[in-house]
């Protein structure tokens, strides 16, 4: 499997003065793999998440990404964030924009796609999730499940190789949840690579291939969801489990 490798992360470690958020991470991101990293709140998934696209600085260790180191300063590191899709808690679309100026802004301005080919695409992912008729209305119209469902169209607008997802209906209303997280399993069927930290346990059993449960700034333990709900062996993730199921 080791051609279909997308990103590989080596002892990562990042730190913010003398709080040690990530003491020292390994893992590896195979092409097409879902992963679902869960955990306490604190334990460094957010960091984690935000470090694989280089948004937080890491003190040591590497992320390779596509053959290229990120974490070397020699990289360019624009080129490859273009291939990371992230999509944050608090949706993070740009207020004075129409959503059809927030999801074609991108394409147009990296001279990707003509003004034209990028409105078209805009409308056939407005189209897919069920918004169309949202194209020249402001983000301050809509519902927050609307907002967070057109945040991800914008990430796909850019073709990204990975989707990157952190938290992404922590800041919904419950009724809001389902359709965003419809959407999501909707690309992960379609074969997306997605790394995804969530607190949706059903969403985890239902999409992962792999769950990573993350304590302390670490991975303490990680494997499928079987082996993650139903027979979980570190007593840090017995007991986070009673805790949130």
């Amino acid at each position: 499997m080791t051609d279909n490798v997308l990103i590989e992360v080596q002892n990562l470690k990042i730190s913010f003065g003398d709080l040690h958020v990530i003491k020292d991470l390994s893992t590896t991101i195979h092409k097409g793999e879902k992963i679902v990293v869960i955990g306490p709140s604190g334990s460094g998934k957010s960091t984690f998440l935000r470090c694989l696209n280089r948004l937080e600085t890491p003190n040591g260790g590497k992320i390779i990404f596509e053959g290229h180191d990120m974490t070397d300063p020699k990289n360019k590191l624009d080129e490859c964030r273009q291939k990371m899709g992230m999509v944050f808690q608090h949706f993070n679309l740009f207020p004075h924009l129409t959503v059809m100026e927030n999801i074609t802004l991108a394409p147009v301005t990296l001279k990707l796609k003509t003004p034209e080919e990028a409105k078209k695409e805009a409308m056939e992912l407005l189209q897919r999730i069920g918004l169309p008729d949202k194209a020249y209305v402001y983000p301050s119209t809509l519902s927050g499940g609307q907002k967070q469902r057109i945040a991800i169209v914008r990430s796909l607008a850019m073709h990204p190789d990975v989707m990157l997802f952190d938290e992404p209906t922590s800041a919904l209303d419950p009724e809001m949840v389902g359709e965003v997280l419809e959407v999501m399993k909707d690309l992960a069927r379609e074969g997306m690579t997605m790394v995804v930290v969530t607190h949706e346990m059903g969403f985890a059993r239902e999409v992962a291939d792999r769950v990573m449960f993350m304590a302390d700034g670490y991975i303490a333990e990680e494997g499928t969801p079987e082996q993650i709900f139903q027979n979980p062996s570190c007593d840090r993730l017995q007991q986070f489990l009673k805790s949130v199921l």
